[in-house]
């Protein structure tokens, strides 16, 4: 009876082991659809947060020309460059940017 009780000793411990991997393997399987959609929110949120990064440098620079166009040394140099306004008794000088030529070719 020995060899008997070792046998099914042995036989219920394989079947013990092989129970506890079927479970683990079980939540595994139960668990990789979230786990999978946590790695895509996570993919999804570092791709916000650049947005985010983008927008708040977009803003600063709205703001820091909001502030500018207080001033009012600010405006008038707009108005003089891009609206050609002269003080009395200035001149006005503008240069055209140069012309830029297609020098593509073809021999016969």
């Amino acid at each position: 009876m020995t060899t008997a009780d070792s046998i099914w000793d042995k036989l219920t411990r394989v079947v013990c082991w092989l129970l506890l991997v079927a479970v683990v393997m079980g939540i595994g399987l139960w668990y990789w659809p979230v786990i999978k959609e946590n790695e895509r929110m996570r993919k999804e949120k570092l791709q916000l947060d650049g947005k985010i990064e983008k927008e708040q440098e977009t803003a600063k620079k709205l703001d820091s020309s909001i502030r500018a166009m207080q001033d009012p040394r600010t405006i008038e140099r707009l108005a003089r460059e891009r609206l050609s306004y002269a003080k009395p008794g200035e001149n006005v000088v503008h240069f055209d940017p140069p012309a830029t030529t297609n020098t593509t070719s073809v021999t016969p």
